[in-house]
């Protein structure tokens, strides 16, 4: 977080990282540009700590930069915190990301006499535009872009010297910046709900552009210094989407707001002649036609959703889709071609991991569609086409209303794709979408019953292993329900195809081991069964068994049974995900632990 103005930084800066916290909280710090000298603290933990440690007198000045750190080199301590100085204590970087030559930066910098006081491989670089800026007369811009040249990895740099200190510099390769326009004064910050309470203007970063800001100015150039056009956008959401709104926690809110996200993504899609309006794909007919082959790629919870996808569009569209994991994409030499699409889902656009993959997809030829909930986030804009979805500000690390409006985009795709090659009937799809329109209903009606659930609940809390079951479509599901139980409450937690469970699975269960089945539609006669059949085997072996099943449908030998609503097979993973965030939810309030800021995790993973 950068800031210039009339405010006393301080506010603005810990205000934006207490947003930001999110993405990285091993450590935070701060660094003021007070008059021929840098004030600086930092401390390990949480920003809390950090303002804990803030003297009373505080100097009040108007610019610095301030950092949340999610730690990859070196370990979360005070001195590994950033900001980082170089040895003359006036300059001070902080980043996100990696530098992969720093090894190499540090061991030349050391011997032209630099000194080290951390393990970060950040520092090398406040050591780095020390040198370049007096090699350019004071420029810390000019500096910038020199050294940026002799880095190498992802990363997003700001800096601020003692001698300018109403001037921020920053740069981002492959790691998110964004600017945001105030009145007589400028913030930069890796997400917009870090100055959201002050501006709405916001402006678009590409690859390797410098930005220098000042209380009155914002300029942008490219590493040769050729100036730049300023790419400015309005933010679409306010700063109270990213408050608590009266909730314990913001993922007990996010919960709570899904109903509407829902709706959002979904409304104004069906055309008065019946036609599902996806403009955003910049698709012609022929080229929806020609489409041969489809691969989603996805990390974490966007990946179930990639899976329900496959489900969707396979039963829809019948055309055979792939759902691979971002991170192993690009390392076992894909088959893509020109006849290949490819969707990309990510809640942030900005996860590394995926970057790389849709790179490499576009590089095999293939046309790439982005599923993203940030607007002008690096996804998106490297992609061929983007259909965004409209959670709004999701702050809770452990994912919710971006999984359930991703899951709703996919199916969006898969009817247009369906309705385009002729599979299925306007009159179909007409009827598909207004089965899909009652969800934020049903949604809103398993909220409105959800307390008996949050109860029972905390009677599983000091269970230790809870094994997750699906079949068909909510297969996927449980593997999402495993994943939050994993992220909120430190639980060994796994999701199993209901009939994988006598090829090894099964020797988990004993006397009171908590499994949590998701019963299939009532139309799917031969799956329901099975999972029945699963369900007896569990229970013979001791298990507690909790069903989720919808409205009407006969469960037996389940302890407890949760109800969903009754919808279209295809559509019920929506349903079945509710009550399986808020036993994640509950079971992590009952067992302490941090639910929106769980351990070892962040929001945003921009570095592979």
């Amino acid at each position: 977080m950068g800031y210039t103005g009339p405010q006393s930084a301080f506010t603005p800066i810990v205000e934006g990282l207490r947003r930001l916290e999110y993405r990285g909280y091993d450590s935070a710090g701060i660094a003021l540009g007070t008059s021929n000298s840098l004030f600086v603290e930092k401390r390990a933990g949480k920003l809390a700590n950090l303002e804990a440690a803030l003297p009373a007198d505080l100097p009040t000045v108007h610019s610095g930069i301030g950092h949340t750190r999610w730690a990859t080199h070196g370990g979360p301590t005070d001195r590994n915190a950033h900001p980082h100085l170089d040895n003359e204590g006036k300059l001070a970087v902080i980043h996100n990301g990696i530098i992969e030559n720093y090894a190499e930066l540090k061991a030349v910098l050391q011997k032209r006499g630099h000194t080290f006081a951390s393990e970060t491989d950040t520092e090398s670089v406040a050591h780095l535009l020390s040198d370049l800026r007096k090699v350019h007369n004071g420029d810390l811009s000019a500096a910038m872009r020199a050294a940026v040249k002799e880095l190498r990895g992802s990363f997003t740099l700001l800096a601020i010297h003692a001698d300018a200190p109403q001037t921020i510099v920053g740069v981002r390769r492959n790691s998110p910046l964004v600017a945001g326009i105030g009145s007589g004064e400028n913030f930069l910050a890796s997400d917009v709900a870090a100055f959201i309470e002050y501006t709405k203007r916001a402006v678009e970063l590409g690859q390797d552009e410098v930005i220098t800001i000042t209380p009155d100015s914002i300029e942008i150039t490219d590493l040769s210094g050729t100036k730049l056009p300023v790419r400015e956008y309005e933010i679409t959401w306010d700063k109270e989407a990213a408050q608590k709104g009266g909730f314990a926690h913001f993922m007990l809110k996010e919960i709570f707001d899904q109903p509407k996200a829902i709706a959002d993504t979904l409304i104004g899609r069906l055309s008065d002649n019946n036609q599902i309006q996806l403009d955003e794909l910049h698709m012609t007919t022929e080229e929806i036609k020609r489409i041969k082959r489809i691969s989603v790629i996805a990390c974490g919870t966007a990946y179930h959703a990639g899976m329900v996808a496959k489900y969707a569009i396979e039963k829809w569209a019948k055309i055979p889709v792939d759902v691979e994991i971002a991170s192993e994409y690009r390392y076992r030499d894909p088959i893509v071609d020109a006849d290949s699409l490819v969707v990309a889902i990510s809640q942030s656009g900005e996860t590394m991991d995926l970057l790389m993959a849709v790179r490499h997809a576009k590089a095999a030829g293939a046309r790439v569609l982005a599923v993203c909930n940030t607007n002008s986030s690096t996804i998106p804009r490297e992609s061929d086409a983007v259909l965004y979805t409209h959670a709004g500000p999701e702050i809770a690390v452990a994912s919710t209303k971006a999984f359930v409006t991703q899951i709703v985009a996919v199916y969006l795709i898969g009817l247009k794709l369906a309705q385009v090659r002729g599979e299925l009937t306007d009159s179909q799809v007409k009827e598909l979408y207004h089965q899909a329109l009652k969800l934020p209903g049903q949604v809103e009606q398993i909220l409105e019953t959800v307390e008996p659930l949050r109860a029972l609940t905390r009677t599983f809390s000091s269970n230790n292993t809870v094994l997750f079951l699906g079949r068909g479509i909510q297969y996927p599901i449980a593997l999402e329900g495993a994943l939050k139980l994993k992220e909120l409450a430190y639980i060994h937690a796994e999701g199993f195809a209901g009939g994988e469970l006598k090829h090894g699975p099964i020797a988990l269960i004993e006397e009171g081991t908590a499994v949590i089945a998701i019963l299939p539609p009532h139309d799917e006669h031969a799956l329901d069964e099975k999972m029945l059949s699963n369900i007896q085997e569990v229970k013979a072996r001791g298990a507690r068994v909790i069903v989720i099943a919808a409205e009407g449908v006969e469960v037996i030998g389940a302890e407890h049974v949760i109800r969903i609503p009754s919808a279209s097979p295809l559509f019920q993973p929506v349903l079945a995900t509710v009550p399986l965030q808020v036993f994640a939810y509950e079971i992590a309030v009952a067992r302490g632990t941090d639910v929106d800021q769980p351990r070892n995790l962040a929001k945003s993973v921009t570095v592979e």
